[in-house]
């Protein structure tokens, strides 16, 4: 596995990135054992960049990571996590958060939205003990898609500072946008960006971020190759998602016409959409949801298919 550099941060992340939602069971359940194994079967790989969020099953993606990774050598992987969404007590359980945020557990805690300097800093130390750690290799700003301002004013500043302090290696925002990451990497001395859904064989709607990224030595981590699952199979079936929602014919049949093209030069669309992202110089990982050991291994293999300069030639035009 290669190894890239925030940019000037000195942190270091593998090129291929281990997504925490499912250790925090999103949308149905991970087991105990399901979920370390996964983690273990990952670092063996050569992954060493693991990303989870307090939004990620309530605190529970966090605790399970920190425990499955408390066996290796702290400098040895890297961790990121998320601010921006507080966990505060539910005066109101219902039983579950499936409903209400997408995740199998029970809803005895609420998120809050909290961009503030104060609500950043407790966020931290509320995820350094969960995970078990003290210190954060990547913080992001998480989802402030109606708190633009707060996230540059607030959030991000009060990260910068503790960047400083040497609590955090590098700062970061994550969305699934490209404005509001566009405006923090303009404004504010930002080390990463992680963009979901974005920077896509299919949608490269972050072409602008990605350049300007790469003009001001920031580097881009893609999230959800994917798109939902819409490139997860050699062909996209009928009731395929994209962007968490059914794929409109238009989608259905532009992925169609890039599995042609795959099919042509003998790849495969899934292999295909793990290795464009890194074909950007901004780019430092593609991070994927794993759930378990055999999805890591896949992940991998896709990453390592053989992808001819014809077919990439074909694809990218």
């Amino acid at each position: 596995m290669k190894t890239r550099t925030i940019g000037r941060s000195g942190v270091q992340v593998s090129d291929l990135g281990f997504g925490g939602a499912s250790l925090g069971n999103l949308y149905r359940a991970t087991g105990e054992r399901e979920a370390a194994d996964a983690v273990a079967a990952a670092y063996r790989a050569g992954i060493t960049y693991f990303d989870t969020a307090p939004h990620y099953g309530l605190g529970l993606s966090e605790r399970r990571l920190g425990k499955a990774l408390a066996g290796f050598p702290r400098d040895s992987f890297a961790v990121s996590t998320k601010v921006g969404r507080a966990l505060d007590p539910n005066p109101d359980p219902t039983g579950s958060d499936l409903g209400s945020g997408g995740f199998a557990v029970p809803d005895d805690l609420v998120r809050r939205w909290d961009f503030s300097a104060d609500g950043v800093r407790r966020s931290i130390e509320e995820s350094l003990g969960r995970l078990g750690l003290d210190r954060l290799d990547i913080v992001y700003v998480h989802d402030p898609d109606t708190h633009a301002d707060e996230a540059v004013t607030a959030a991000i500043p009060a990260l910068i500072s503790l960047r400083e302090q040497g609590v955090i290696g590098a700062v970061g925002i994550g969305m699934n946008q490209v404005a509001v990451p566009l405006r923090a990497v303009r404004e504010t001395d930002l080390d990463v960006v992680m963009l979901a859904n974005r920077w896509t064989l299919l949608d490269r709607s972050g072409q602008e971020l990605l350049d300007t990224c790469a003009d001001r030595s920031v580097a881009v981590v893609a999230a959800a190759p994917f798109n939902s699952g819409l490139l997860a199979r050699p062909r996209p079936p009928a009731d395929a998602m994209y962007d968490y929602r059914p794929a409109p014919e238009r989608l259905l049949a532009e992925v169609n016409h890039l599995a042609d093209v795959c099919e042509r030069w003998d790849v495969t669309l899934p292999d295909a959409a793990v290795q464009f992202p890194l074909r950007h110089p901004a780019v430092v990982s593609v991070v994927a949801g794993l759930r378990n050991a055999a999805q890591v291994a896949q992940f991998v293999a896709r990453r390592d298919a053989a992808v001819p300069f014809e077919a990439w030639a074909e694809l990218e035009s």
